[in-house]
């Protein structure tokens, strides 16, 4: 019916043909034929079940940019225009119709430019109001440049900022504060509309602070008067973008209820404007904080995480299983909030099985719930796609080995940390200390954890055997590498918690070295998955900085230099 509706007529056509819609992250080549025939067809489909839905590209931390002094990723360095342009192909190749780009950099104005052209509306965080980038409001000259009256203000290298904090404003006037400084930040605002609105947007409304942190209201103010300021502020918002916009754009805006803004909606303390989509979020663990009762005046929306931001960091494995995805987008489904929907996926390689199984639900929930356990079906189709008839049944197993191991983002680093609490107590232990002896009720249960994982890694193999190379790949990475992030440094760790409690210093050493053999052979499963174009996928980063418990390989590190050091250092 227009040009996205063809572009999700051609990628279909590719699917049909034999090209994989994630073929970028899964790496799958497509079968060479030498005659294609197309038969005849006519195919019609009406409208998704999710009005807008799309991938927000949030907390990236291991995508190529610039690096800083400590050999990091810069946080707030550009990210090459081409891991943009896969992110938007595979959200068309999926059939989402909206994209978020990673917010905290100078985002040059090619990368919207380029969703737009594409065919995928073009939106952001919440705190990013009206798509100015208030991130970049005091750190990147935002805010002068745009009171200065310039639209597009020039790059400039950003400083070396590496926690989301609140910069302090040069002086009173400059400073992020709607009663103080209203005009420059209408402004500023105004600004982001005005380089956006050739664009298809959906344009972000509220007030939050300049990262992703709640506004600093004057803390005598009561929540009645809070609510009148939101009012004020998202009525100057919706006003100045219809404004501004030409006269064949038609507005589109949407308000996150994330964090204090639930509270403070659920509590009656504001109000705002009816054409606002109302968005809903979840905990950040795939389960659903509220949900409207009644849809009143507005129509509703969800944002919902597969990937997060935590402590300890949720990047390096998918956790939320389709099962949790199917009880709670059934949820949202019922109660009719279907106008929107942001899905945050970070890098997004991890995250792909999910992704799809959302993609699939928002375009057609009555086709993925007309019948129970729609995450089985799912599951059962996935490993026949991507695995083959003959190894499907065993991927599955493997698959439900993974949800029953791998049942909370903590489990990812618990090896590690064991490895690193167990190194602690042995260097006191080889200077003369004696530390606290390990339980014997902790070994037994990293026992059974190992025994449970060597029973999944025989699924694994055995499914393995009966796959193409390309399929043996990507099963390795989006099934075994999760598993292996627990069960290698958990291997490990039992030998040095026996060394621990081991009186004879020579008999204890001897198990410290029979601990390198597993670290020793997850590093190099880890190389494994670094295939191009995801180089250097899991080294070091600001999430994930060295000497922390969240890189996934310090327990490797740490233990070599214990054991080249004779014990006497970590």
């Amino acid at each position: 019916s227009n040009f996205r509706g063809a572009a999700f007529a051609a990628y279909t056509l590719c699917e049909r043909l034999g090209v994989d819609s994630l073929y970028i992250w899964t790496g799958f080549v497509p079968e060479k034929r030498e005659t294609l025939v197309m038969k005849r067809t006519n195919f019609f489909t009406g409208p998704p079940t999710f009005k807008y839905r799309g991938l927000f590209h949030d907390d990236e931390d291991i995508l190529p940019r610039p690096y800083d002094d400590d050999g990091y990723p810069l946080w707030t360095g550009t990210v090459p225009m081409v891991w943009y342009e896969r992110y938007f192909e595979t959200a068309l190749r999926l059939r989402l119709n909206q994209v978020a780009p990673f917010v905290r950099v100078q985002r040059p104005f090619e990368v919207q430019k380029t969703a737009s052209d594409w065919g995928l509306f073009y939106t952001s965080h919440h705190y990013d109001i009206l798509l100015s980038n208030p991130f970049g409001y005091e750190r990147f000259g935002l805010g002068k440049a745009r009171d200065a009256g310039l639209i597009r203000p020039a790059e400039t290298r950003p400083e070396h900022i590496y926690l989301p904090r609140e910069p302090k404003p040069r002086n009173a006037e400059d400073s992020w504060d709607w009663f103080t400084n209203r005009e420059k930040m209408l402004r500023f605002w105004r600004g982001g509309v005005l380089e956006n609105r050739e664009l298809d947007c959906i344009w972000p409304v509220g007030l939050r602070g300049t990262v992703d942190r709640a506004y600093p209201f004057p803390k005598d103010m009561s929540a009645k008067e809070r609510g009148q300021v939101y009012r004020e502020v998202l009525e100057a918002q919706v006003n100045m973008t219809k404004q501004l916009l030409p006269p064949d754009k038609t507005p589109i805006f949407h308000l996150t209820l994330y964090r204090e803004m639930l509270d403070n909606y659920q509590k009656g303390n504001f109000d705002f404007p009816a054409e606002v989509i109302l968005v809903w979020p979840e905990d950040a663990d795939g389960v659903m904080r509220a949900l409207p009762e009644s849809l009143g005046k507005w129509k509703h929306g969800v944002y919902y995480h597969l990937a997060c931001r935590g402590g300890p960091t949720k990047q390096s494995a998918h956790t939320i299983t389709p099962m949790l995805i199917e009880d709670q987008f059934r949820k949202i489904v019922a109660s009719g909030a279907t106008e929107y929907m942001l899905l945050n996926v970070s890098e997004l390689r991890e995250f792909v099985m999910g992704t799809r199984f959302i993609a699939e639900i928002c375009w057609d929930a009555d086709a993925a719930f007309k019948a129970p356990d729609a995450a089985g079906r799912y599951v059962n189709w996935w490993c026949m796609e991507y695995f083959g008839e003959a190894a499907a049944a065993d991927a599955v197993q493997a698959y439900h080995r993974y949800y029953e191991l791998v049942d909370s983002y903590k489990r990812i680093w618990q090896g590690n940390e064991r490895v690193q609490d167990a190194l602690g107590l042995l260097v006191k232990k080889f200077a003369g200390e004696n530390p606290e002896p390990v339980e014997a009720d902790t070994l037994a249960q990293l026992r059974d954890r190992t025994a449970r994982y060597a029973e999944a890694m025989t699924v694994i193999e055995r499914a393995s055997q009966k796959m193409s190379h390309q399929a043996r790949q990507f099963f390795f990475e989006n099934c075994t590498l999760g598993m292996l992030m627990e069960y290698r440094p958990t291997q490990a760790a039992i030998p040095l918690l026996e060394a621990v409690n081991e009186p004879n210093l020579d008999k204890a050493w001897t198990l410290c070295q029979s601990a390198r053999p597993p670290l020793e052979q997850f590093a190099m499963e880890v190389l494994w998955a670094e295939r191009p174009p995801f180089q250097e996928w899991y080294r070091a980063t600001w999430m994930r900085p060295r000497g922390d418990k969240l890189n996934v390989n310090e327990a490797y590190e740490e233990m070599r230099a214990f054991l080249t050091s004779q014990g006497r250092h970590r």
